[in-house]
């Protein structure tokens, strides 16, 4: 299967996405809301999406874990590693879902120890690169994440 990045297109936009565009609209992410669950879904589905996997199976994988009201670190911590391996299973999020299932545990238990929410690491990272250099320094997350992270919310946290 063909990874198919239609979610990298380059750097943080300055301007708002198109609507048509907007993954986080399209997966119902109320990003605009600016509330921490909005805020931490949004971060979910980025890693998700920043594995080269079929777009298609990162939605589902998205869609399974908010099914299970994963949708904050805390529920993620507490479904623990099988849970998440069974869900992502689920979704046909099969090649990576162990790897998926470590880093998901792996990613919320530190940005629970370092910035304690998702509302608090946007509040640090004061300008786009800042918070890129910020979501980078966790151990699962490269540029091509923190890209997809960035494309919708730069236009809402730095206008």
């Amino acid at each position: 299967m063909k990874h198919v990045d239609t979610m990298t297109p380059g750097p943080a936009p300055t301007q708002p996405a198109p609507k048509a565009r907007s993954y986080a609209r399209r997966l119902g992410i109320a990003l605009a809301s600016r509330q921490e669950k909005e805020l931490f879904k949004w971060f979910l589905a980025c890693l998700l999406f920043g594995k080269p996997i079929q777009t298609e199976i990162a939605e589902r994988a998205y869609a399974e874990l908010v099914a299970a009201r994963l949708t904050s670190p805390r529920a993620i911590l507490r479904a623990g590693w099988d849970r998440l391996v069974a869900l992502l299973d689920h979704a046909h999020y099969v090649r990576y879902d162990f790897s998926t299932a470590t880093k998901l545990l792996e990613v919320c238990a530190e940005l629970l120890r370092r910035y304690g929410s998702m509302t608090q690491l946007l509040a640090e990272g004061r300008t786009p690169r800042e918070l890129s250099r910020k979501l980078q320094e966790f151990k699962y997350i490269g540029p091509v994440t923190a890209r997809i992270f960035l494309r919708e919310i730069c236009p809402i946290w730095y206008a």
